[in-house]
């Protein structure tokens, strides 16, 4: 069957930035789903906007419901996520809700297709924007597809799903050990209840505090107060022409670093090692510069791109405390609106300058730093793990379509 994506569903897009301000969102609340939400085909709820009963039921025609496939109107215009819970939630602003309402399609079917480098390739190419992409209503529902027999959809869709779950169950693992870091950071140095020399609480321990004129607050007896680029500084990379890029790897060439990669794998590009490239390893800390501005990035070795920045951290003993409070809310928040008042965001080491932040005594951050590392190798680890399923799932959905593969009775 031969369609166009418009043919087989309704596209609506999220709401217009006027009827939904910063002010609406709250603490507590219902998932308003935005562009920097969407990754490996799933909604990511760490740090998700939300909105109260009153909104929720104001903006209701914009709900989402199971089998709903939510794209970005700009930036990872390729990437989507398919709503597979019954839950509460917005499509947000900067988003589309495409919902099937042919008989003869299987949700869970077309979000697999949607999936193929086929068809992300030829979204890409068909945004426009001259510096970030876009799509629009005309475009997605252009989107040209080729889908075999119901029956035969569901039958592919069943036999990946085992896949799926596995998958869904490593983003899960990974999602609660990303919040339980979170989580340590702010009980360890918002509220100051670290454990003591007898693992104690600190402050709730009646342990010694002193007022602070830079933070204006008390923090413990003996820790410092710093500036952001006395401890770290900002480095930008350089990048080859298009010309240079490979889409395989080849001797003389490393993996080059762009914003989405760490939403998916499939877009790996490779350029010439030179000696005037900056090289990452995993752990390293990188930020993006651009669309979601302030964002932290690791996982990835290579070479990074312009879109991306380097925090070089002084003591490389500190790296898991400096990540953890460049994630927090706030420092994000930051550095998210300070760039935003030009058309496209830029960060830049500028934004970084007038940081301060509390450094702990040696012995707390130790304890810290062990903490840290053992979750974000644990979170590494099953990263490497998704990345070989989704290339499993991504490899075998064309053979169970043309027939080179068949799902046995």
């Amino acid at each position: 069957m031969k369609v166009k994506l418009g043919d087989i569903s309704q596209i609506i897009t999220g709401p217009f930035g006027s009827q939904l301000h910063m002010s609406d969102y709250v603490s507590d609340g219902y998932p308003v789903i935005m562009p920097q939400n969407i990754s490996n085909r799933r909604v990511n709820e760490i740090g998700i906007a939300r909105i109260d009963d009153s909104n929720f039921n104001r903006l209701i025609r914009y709900s989402v419901q199971p089998n709903d496939i939510i794209y970005a109107r700009r930036g990872k215009v390729d990437e989507h996520a398919f709503i597979d819970v019954s839950k509460k939630m917005i499509c947000g602003t900067g988003c589309f809700r495409v919902r099937v309402v042919s008989r003869e399609v299987y949700p869970l079917f077309l979000s697999l297709y949607l999936n193929r480098s086929e068809t992300r390739q030829w979204l890409i190419s068909h945004a426009v924007g001259s510096n970030m992409p876009n799509l629009n209503t005309d475009i997605l529902s252009n989107v040209p597809l080729e889908l075999p027999e119901y029956s035969e959809q569901v039958r592919i869709a069943q036999c990946l799903q085992s896949i799926d779950d596995k998958i869904r169950i490593n983003n899960a693992i990974n999602d609660n050990l990303a919040q339980q870091a979170k989580l340590l950071y702010d009980y360890w140095f918002t509220q100051f209840d670290f454990p003591d020399e007898n693992d104690k609480p600190y402050r709730s321990s009646g342990g010694q505090m002193v007022w602070n004129d830079r933070m204006k607050r008390n923090i413990p007896t003996g820790w410092q107060v710093v500036t952001f680029t006395n401890i770290a500084t900002w480095e930008s990379n350089s990048q080859p022409p298009k010309s240079e890029f490979r889409y395989e790897p080849q001797e003389g060439y490393v993996r080059f670093i762009q914003n989405r990669d760490y939403d998916s794998n499939a877009h790996k590009t490779y350029i010439p090692l030179t000696k005037n490239l900056s090289i990452v390893d995993r752990l390293d800390i990188l930020m993006d510069k651009y669309g979601d501005a302030g964002a932290v990035r690791y996982g990835i070795e290579g070479a990074f791109n312009v879109a991306l920045g380097k925090i070089n951290v002084h003591n490389t003993s500190h790296r898991e405390y400096i990540r953890s409070y460049l994630e927090s809310d706030g420092i994000y928040t930051y550095l998210h609106n300070s760039c935003m008042a030009s058309t496209r965001a830029s960060l830049s080491e500028s934004n970084l300058a007038n940081l301060i932040l509390v450094m702990p005594d040696a012995v707390t951050i130790a304890k810290y730093e062990a903490i840290l590392n053992n979750i974000r190798k644990h979170i590494l680890k099953n990263n490497d793990e998704i990345e070989k399923l989704v290339a499993l799932r991504d490899w075998l959905l064309p053979l169970l379509m043309n027939g080179q593969a068949t799902i046995a009775e």
